[in-house]
């Protein structure tokens, strides 16, 4: 008798792309590496809609014109305890869509790729054995994450590994794999665009390409400034990739048509072969792009991180000597130069780098995954 092939449930959110890229580098991993049924899942845009639309407009607009109020309750919640009031408030939206979705779709496990844990407390109310894994998608551990009735923790650092044991996680549950993001950043063959000469102008002798990421969850802060300071540099070619904002692409276009260095992009799929291009990145610090530059061996400039997981993000890869943050244009402006003038020092940051780069991350939490269910599809809780 034929078995069927495993079905898998992620669920994500729309706060940003980085959950939702994580989700689909898994999906795509998981279909090749094991033949099996994925659904994706916006548990919160589905469940709740409205609340959904208002929560992501009140976050964009405390990340933007409030950031100290965001990373202030950011951070004083950072501790908090699955099982508190507070910690039962929050993983209890959704539950009455995703019962409907496990009722339909019997999936034989559940990822989460965003820290909206419904499910433990389901799973109990409705007796089912299903496993639960949680794949944490920044360099920092919120509360939000931990939950003791989580089957398997996917970490980006043997760092945060530590500290979720600490935390009380029993750490036979946690693998350090990394965060997932799509194979064609370790992969030269996968994604590649199709003339990349048409699209990446050949380097010239003793030039130096810096990409920036300006679309990167908004606008980075100050892109123009930044550019028209740049643009004035010798023997520096820039990459703007401005992703879904068009108003900026035509600004830079309109400013940069004549300038032989200056090149943009709006949301392009071949974002490995730029990075691939380039000798360092200007971005803002998500998971996911901070990990497609450490994928692509890149140092990394952070400007005017938001408190809360962007600056800790940061913060943590400043301490390992793979990024430098600035806090203003002037300071920016000179980490550029210090790097461009000073080969050592960007030498140093990307051994740095070397030393936090994950081979494959969506293939090791695939074929992780896939072992536990190699047996009975009943649960990877290893204790």
């Amino acid at each position: 008798m034929e078995v069927s092939a495993p079905k898998i449930l992620i669920l994500y959110a729309s706060y940003g792309e980085g959950h939702v890229q994580a989700a689909r580098a898994i999906m795509d991993s998981l279909r090749r590496l094991g033949h099996c049924e994925v659904q994706l899942l916006d548990l919160m845009a589905e469940s709740h809609p409205w609340l959904n639309g208002l929560t992501k407009f009140v976050y964009m607009q405390s990340f933007k014109t409030i950031p100290q109020l965001y990373g202030w309750v950011y951070n004083i919640t950072r501790g908090m305890q699955a099982k508190s009031a507070f910690g039962h408030v929050l993983h209890s939206f959704g539950m009455r869509q995703l019962a409907l979705t496990l009722k339909k779709e019997l999936p034989d496990l559940v990822i989460h790729t965003f820290p909206q844990l419904a499910l433990p407390a389901l799973r109990r109310k409705m007796g089912m054995n299903l496993p639960i894994v949680n794949v944490v998608t920044d360099f920092d551990l919120h509360g939000r994450w931990l939950h003791p009735d989580i089957d398997r923790y996917y970490v980006a650092t043997e760092d945060l590994q530590q500290e979720a044991a600490q935390r009380g996680i029993p750490i036979e549950r946690i693998a350090a794999t990394g965060i997932p993001i799509h194979a064609s950043f370790y992969n030269l063959s996968v994604n590649e665009v199709p003339d990349q000469q048409q699209v990446i102008p050949p380097l010239q002798t003793e030039t130096t390409t810096l990409l920036i990421m300006a679309g990167a969850y908004g606008v980075l802060s100050g892109i123009l400034d930044i550019c028209r300071h740049l643009s004035r540099l010798p023997q520096l070619r820039l990459l703007i990739v401005c992703g879904r904002n068009q108003q900026l692409k035509a600004e830079l276009d309109a400013l940069y048509a004549d300038h032989p260095d200056i090149y943009t992009y709006g949301f392009v799929g071949y974002v490995p072969a730029l990075m691939r291009a380039s000798n360092l990145v200007i971005t803002k610090p998500g998971g996911i792009t901070l990990s497609e530059s450490i994928a692509s061996g890149l140092p990394i400039l952070v400007f005017k991180p938001v408190p809360g997981q962007e600056l800790n993000n940061a913060l943590y890869l400043q301490q390992k000597g793979a990024a430098r943050i600035a806090r203003t244009t002037e300071e920016l402006i000179q980490h550029c130069l210090d790097l461009i003038s000073t080969p050592s020092l960007a030498k140093e940051m990307k051994q740095a780098i070397e030393l936090l780069r994950k081979p494959h991350p969506a293939d090791q939490i695939a074929e992780d995954i896939l072992l536990q269910l190699v047996d009975k599809r009943t649960s990877v809780r290893t204790n």
